[in-house]
């Protein structure tokens, strides 16, 4: 028997999820203030799900300014967009809505807002030193789990590097999680998120940093994500299915809070600020091989195989190997049924590029935690694999 990993868990969001629970918007956003900056994209703005926030927010006496310029993998040019609107409204709380884009480009807005300087400046953990405005997160995919993180996620638009920017202070205080939002998502964001979000699950569970309290997390996201994403593919308005993926993302992104993330996310960014490839298309072609690479370790093999079983792909009286097996198996059909890209050369990836492809992957701030040592030789292997 082996001792507990101790953990420090201090919750700072509040999560209310339910289908209809953006109908609650106005009377939550009421309670921290009457001025609100409303961060998300054309694409939200473009279902409806901007004017239902703005509804609940009027009835409420909340004026909201729309900031709806968000892109894909927000770079420090839409913060800088999103930066100049909140200055002009000087808001007294903001919103996210949207997907991991537009929680991110709060975030980023929120830190500069109320710290100043320029987003670089607060690159790594605990950089912003006075308080941030209260951020409420609404999600409209199940995938980056940003909703109950204190990260943001934004690459510098010069360099192309992401910035993993977190602090205490940047996590939303509200998390409303309607899976009814979640049904206008195209197929393909369905899936890229939705395999991002089984990502974060696998990759939690077996990190350096992980511990009794995360793995719970990992182990229950897992189980309701990778257990109902193929039900959303098939079964689009199957509604039981996206809460099951959006309530799993949200998990996921707990267990990131408690545990971080590892070498397949490494190895994903390089391909994003590159070649333009879709996070979650990056993360799930990249997955597989990285859990190969990490279960040549008994002991990892054996998260992994645990993993498995929980979510029933596996029985309990299965060898590890056999566990990690299937496992693999399930994450690479899961690839196939959201008719992702299957491997790297299907994304013209250019062989020549691998080598420098692994050293910016082995620079990576998530490359740190992956539970085996892993260094730019390795990663070339596994970019080689991918291919």
């Amino acid at each position: 028997m082996t001792m507990p990993i101790g953990f420090d868990f201090q919750p700072r969001t509040r999560v209310i999820f339910g289908a209809g629970a953006v109908d609650r918007i106005g009377e939550l956003a009421r309670a921290i203030g009457t001025n609100a900056l409303l961060v998300t994209d054309p694409g939200i703005v473009a279902a409806g799900h901007v004017e239902r926030a703005r509804r609940g927010l009027d009835a409420a006496g909340v004026s909201v300014t729309i900031f709806d310029r968000v892109r894909e993998n927000p770079t420090t040019r839409e913060v800088d967009q999103c930066l100049e609107v909140a200055r002009a409204v000087r808001p007294e709380l903001i919103i996210g809505l949207g997907g991991g884009s537009s929680m991110d480009t709060a975030k980023g807005c929120n830190f500069i807002l109320t710290n100043g300087g320029r987003m670089q400046d607060y690159w790594g953990v605990g950089k912003a030193t006075k308080p941030m405005l209260p951020l409420i997160a609404v999600p409209t995919t199940a995938g980056t789990g940003s909703e109950c993180q204190s990260f943001a996620l934004i690459a510098d638009e010069r360099m192309h590097q992401k910035m993993a920017c977190g602090d205490p202070k940047a996590a939303p205080c509200v998390a409303i999680l309607d899976p009814l939002l979640t049904v206008t998502q195209p197929r393909q964001v369905a899936a890229s998120t939705g395999i991002d979000a089984v990502a974060h699950a696998v990759e939690t569970a077996v990190t350096k940093k992980r511990n009794e309290l995360s793995w719970l997390y990992s182990r229950e996201a897992f189980r309701l994500t990778a257990g109902n994403l193929d039900y959303v593919f098939q079964q689009p308005d199957n509604l039981e299915a996206r809460a099951a993926m959006q309530l799993g993302a949200a998990y996921a992104g707990t267990a990131i809070e408690n545990s971080m993330l590892g070498a397949a996310h490494s190895a994903a960014n390089p391909l994003t600020a590159r070649f333009g490839v879709i996070h979650g298309q990056a993360v799930g072609i990249m997955l597989p091989h990285v859990v190969r690479f990490n279960a040549r370790q008994p002991e990892v093999a054996a998260i992994y195989a645990e993993l498995a079983k929980f979510a029933g792909l596996a029985a309990w009286s299965d060898r590890a190997e056999q566990a990690v097996k299937a496992l693999i198996a399930q994450l690479e059909s899961l690839l196939q049924t959201g008719r992702m890209p299957p491997s790297l050369s299907a994304l013209n990836i250019p062989p020549s590029r691998l080598p420098k492809l692994a050293e910016e992957a082995a620079g990576q701030w998530t490359a740190q935690f992956n539970p085996r040592p892993i260094i730019a030789s390795d990663f070339e292997a596994i970019y080689t694999a991918a291919l």
